[in-house]
């Protein structure tokens, strides 16, 4: 394992288009917050809205102490505004997962290439003429757990399988640590819920301008600042409560 890199994973959960522009936030907050640690963001996959959202994000995370920062963010994030789409002025609940897995070596886990479908297609959008006549994306189904991992942010096909591969031994070594608890479909649920608004591991509740951490009982006001990337505000405190 490989404290150093690792994947980050955000999906829009509950909650139509607020869902996917709060998932954005989300993104936003983890990239800004990297920064400010001098450590790498590099996206290879993501699925926008019309909304400046993502229904999905997935990002790999490089430097010193990323895995030991960012561990506790998996999970199921709560927020609650007034949306910019509400006319009426109305509180709105929605809900995005977060997953953190550590990258580790190809030694760690053996992946059977029979047990792989892997398929590619044409990147789009930016990028230039290469992205879009050459087919870099890359799909790799996992056959055995029915895992699916997309990249296509890279510049060439090979690349893009390096990186999709890299994810699959992730989601593949977080699973061989769990099967001793649990299911994987139950490990999973614990990870990152179902993105229900019942479950919910942090609350960013906007009218009351207060963040709360709810398995550490930590909490935390100036949400916009902790959004801006001022994350280490919460994380602080949550390291005191551990």
């Amino acid at each position: 394992m490989n404290p150093r890199k690792i994947i980050l994973e955000i999906r829009a959960g509950a909650g139509g288009d607020e869902a996917s522009i709060f998932a954005g936030d989300l993104a936003r907050m983890y990239q800004r917050y990297a920064t400010q640690q001098n450590w790498t963001f590099s996206v290879l996959d993501k699925n926008e809205n019309s909304l400046s959202g993502f229904k999905s994000l997935v990002a790999e995370i490089k430097g010193d102490g990323a895995y030991e920062a960012l561990q506790h963010e998996s999970g199921v994030h709560r927020v609650q505004r007034i949306p910019k789409t509400e006319k009426a002025g109305r509180v709105h609940t929605s809900t995005a997962s977060v997953a953190v897995l550590p990258i580790v070596e190809a030694k760690e886990v053996n992946i059977n290439q029979g047990d792989l479908e892997v398929s590619f297609s044409r990147a789009g959008g930016p990028g230039g003429q290469n992205v879009n006549k050459v087919e870099t994306a890359v799909r790799i189904l996992h056959k055995p757990t029915g895992i699916v991992i997309s990249c296509r942010e890279e510049r060439s096909q090979h690349a893009n399988r390096e990186k999709a591969l890299e994810i699959l031994r992730a989601k593949l070594y977080e699973m061989e640590q769990h099967k001793a608890t649990g299911s994987v479909t139950d490990m999973r649920r614990e990870q990152v819920g179902s993105a229900d608004r019942s479950e919910k591991i942090r609350t960013y509740n906007f009218p009351d301008d207060r963040i709360t951490d709810h398995r550490f009982g930590a909490k935390v006001h100036n949400i916009e600042k902790v959004l801006d990337g001022d994350l280490d505000m919460l994380l602080k405190k949550i390291q005191k409560k551990k």
